[in-house]
């Protein structure tokens, strides 16, 4: 985190999962037309809350490509190939401090003089005392090593142990937590060289900005049932406003990091120097009411105030006690905030859920509360859908609002234990839902984006057109600011025509003209969506020459 305070540990109580009770189940048990499809085009319906769908008609090239991954499903190398060099977009869901590498945190870990408990392999200051070992003896010893990668994230990790792989993962971020506070600036070049090799061009990174200042705040003002008394109390005497310069030179001082780390400015930076990134202000779900309104509240303010800030999301366990009990709190306090803060953007982490985690009830509401309460631009996991009161009406609502889901394969497995049919994927596609691939904490989950793109293709039988698309999407629903290149601001099941300005313009063929150029340098959602098409014309042309 770009941050110079000691962010709060992400804890998760310990839950059995329950088998066979994924997706799949759960819709043998739903009456057959509950969640079918919205209908094709020419099909008379009563209910128009369903988005138009329309059939993306591939290119000749287009196919060709498509024909190159065909014959490459069984050739392991050339495939890792493909999707490394694909372009794929942005990366929307992404946790500084779980996204950064464990060789790195255990390398800093050594710099900084700090000492590992041999029983809990959780890292504290010096000097080392009985129990500890100092972390720079990783640096020669190797079993050390290895021990803490095995602790400090899903490396080598088996369910054999007793542990559940949702404890395992979330214990993690409390084991390292003393390593990832000291160094935002270092972890986010580290993020970003990683994001940039593995060809995406955008990050939305989430940060507790002043979060030491927020709490302190936050415990002086004490919770008020009014949410409006409790917020002219927080902004009274420029005190809220104080943090927002706070959290202002924190990012400061972090990109100053970041910059040294990366070698930007140099004769050989790093390829995260070409990274746009943006911040996503975190919220402590599993505290108290009052700190997670002054978090709210600070988070928002930011997004209005500071262009390098740009939404609010909740995290820690969605299935901790207080996040449960309050939740309904929480969505009533982001309406409330929604109201002062109207160009605040809303991204939420609801239903990272299964049946046995948490009581049946619990998965009926959360993903229509952060949709139709808590004013959600985006819902981050969205595992449970199929558990949902009215889950149809639900996916419905979504696609006609454009509201994105954000997909970490390699976490829900880890986490949640769904894979496969059992995951929510391919019904939100057909609902029309925007679909967007992120990574989570890909530190921790020792994968990579590429991996989830590669997952998505070979599970779901997605063809080129296809992955281009959600690369698509993840830019079309990004928080850059300005418009969209797409005149559809649709997702891997609509057409992407390109808007007005460039709608005759071939990206990575010519170069654009006046008017279209003039398009791009107002609107840096359209650049960035720009270099990307140009990307796929280079990513194509090299396919094809290689074929032949």
């Amino acid at each position: 985190m770009i941050t110079n305070t000691r962010p709060r540990r992400r804890h998760r109580r310990s839950a059995p999962l329950a088998a066979g009770t994924g997706l799949l189940a759960v819709l043998s048990l739903l009456p057959s037309p509950a969640l079918a499809a919205p209908p094709g085009p020419g099909t008379a319906t009563a209910d128009t809350s369903a988005p138009e769908r329309t059939a993306a008609a591939s290119t000749g090239t287009e196919r060709r490509v498509d024909a190159y991954l065909t014959a490459i499903r069984n050739r392991p190398a050339a495939l890792r190939s493909f999707f490394r060099d694909l372009p794929k977009g942005g990366d929307l869901h992404n946790h500084l401090s779980g996204a950064a590498s464990t060789e790195l945190l255990i390398k800093l870990a050594g710099d900084d003089g700090l000492c590992i408990e041999t029983k809990t392999m959780t890292a504290r200051p010096g000097p080392c005392g009985p129990g500890t070992r100092p972390a720079a003896q990783a640096r020669t010893d190797r079993a050390f090593h290895r021990q803490i990668l095995r602790a400090w994230s899903m490396q080598d990790f088996s369910s054999a142990s007793g542990e559940s792989g949702h404890d395992h993962f979330f214990a993690t971020f409390g084991k390292f937590g003393e390593v990832t506070w000291r160094h935002g600036g270092t972890l986010l070049a580290d993020v970003a060289n990683t994001a940039a090799r593995q060809n995406q061009f955008y990050l939305e990174t989430m940060l507790t900005p002043a979060s030491s200042g927020a709490k302190k705040l936050a415990d002086q003002v004490g919770y008020q049932a009014d949410l409006s008394r409790m917020h002219h109390a927080l902004v009274a005497g420029g005190k809220l406003d104080k943090l927002v310069r706070e959290a202002g030179r924190e990012v400061d001082k972090g990109n100053a990091e970041f910059r040294k780390a990366a070698g930007c400015g140099t004769h050989k930076p790093g390829p995260g120097c070409r990274m746009t990134i943006r911040y996503i202000s975190q919220v402590s779900r599993g505290s108290t009411p009052a700190r997670v309104f002054t978090q709210m509240a600070l988070a928002m303010r930011l997004a209005e105030r500071d262009h390098r800030y740009v939404a609010v999301n909740l995290v820690q366990p969605e299935d901790e006690a207080n996040a449960l009990r309050n939740y309904r709190l929480h969505m009533r306090m982001l309406d409330y905030l929604h109201r002062v803060y109207p160009r605040a953007h809303i991204t939420l982490h609801a239903g990272e859920l299964v049946p046995g985690l948490v009581k049946p009830e619990d998965l009926r509401f959360h993903i229509n509360e952060a949709v139709r309460t808590g004013h959600a631009e985006r819902i981050g996991h969205g595992v449970d859908v199929a558990h949902e009161d009215n889950a149809a009406g639900l996916l419905r609502t979504m696609a006609k609002r454009n509201i994105a889901v954000e997909v970490p394969f390699t976490s829900n497995r880890q986490i949640l234990g769904v894979t496969g049919a059992d995951h929510p994927f391919p019904l939100y596609r057909r609902f029309g839902v925007p679909v967007v691939l992120a990574t989570d904490d890909p530190g921790v989950s020792r994968s990579d984006i590429s991996t989830d793109y590669r997952y998505a293709a070979t599970t779901y039988g997605l063809r080129y057109r296809e992955l281009k698309d959600l690369a698509r999407a993840s830019l079309e629903h990004s928080f850059l600011p300005g418009r969209g290149l797409w005149a559809d601001g649709g997702n891997g099941a609509r057409h992407y025509e390109l808007s007005n300005a460039c709608r005759t313009e071939r990206p990575g063929v010519r170069p654009p003209h006046t008017a279209c150029k003039r398009f791009l340098a107002k609107n840096l959602k359209a650049a960035l969506e720009w270099k990307q098409e140009e990307a796929f014309a280079r990513f194509e042309h090299r396919i094809l020459k290689a074929r032949h």
